[in-house]
């Protein structure tokens, strides 16, 4: 089964291939995403990793908290997202 981790605090040069590529020195990665803004395409800052659940442990302690692109990596267990309750959203 796999976990699903939050990466916050990465830095705008970062791409799902080098979070894999990164993440795998930790464990079996199954995906990566970095999150981007819908208007300009730019990475917000934060992404997720997909990754084995006996290698999860071992991905938190080997990267949160590490320098990566002059950036201090967070990295937790993602929590599962919630259903918005702000009302529509309107567009100018």
């Amino acid at each position: 089964m796999a976990k699903k981790l939050y990466i916050g605090n990465l830095p705008w040069s970062a791409t799902a291939d080098s979070l894999k590529e990164d993440f795998s020195k930790a464990g079996t990665v199954i995906s990566t995403s970095i999150i981007t803004d819908k208007m300009t395409g730019k990475s917000r800052g934060f992404g997720f990793v997909e990754i084995e659940d006996a290698d999860m442990d071992n991905a938190i302690s080997m990267f949160n908290g590490k320098d990566m692109g002059g950036r201090t990596l967070t990295v937790n267990e993602a929590r599962p997202m919630t259903p918005r309750t702000d009302g529509p959203r309107r567009s100018f």
